[in-house]
């Protein structure tokens, strides 16, 4: 089975991603406004596999979460992944 990857990009995106991840296993990646880098230290001491970005995803133009999404396809390369739609 292909690992699941989810790119949230807005704080409430992030919550449930990383609900999902409890349950689940899943891979969470978030922006730097989805998370503190309490929480982060957190779901990673939980065994959550969960990644911050040092920037913000939530109100970011649409070529920063392109390079987001690159940069989790880049470390995921065979993984289904997926992106938070906002609208």
């Amino acid at each position: 089975m292909k690992e699941t990857v989810y790119l949230a990009l807005t704080p409430e995106g992030a919550r449930s991603a990383v609900a999902l991840a409890r349950t689940t296993g899943c891979v969470v990646w978030v922006g730097s406004d989805g998370h503190s880098p309490e929480e982060h230290h957190q779901f990673c001491s939980e065994g959550i596999k969960h990644t911050l970005f040092d920037y913000p995803l939530a109100d970011a133009e649409p070529d920063v979460v392109e390079d987001a999404l690159s940069t989790v396809m880049e470390h995921h390369p065979n993984a289904i992944i997926w992106l938070q739609r906002l609208g």
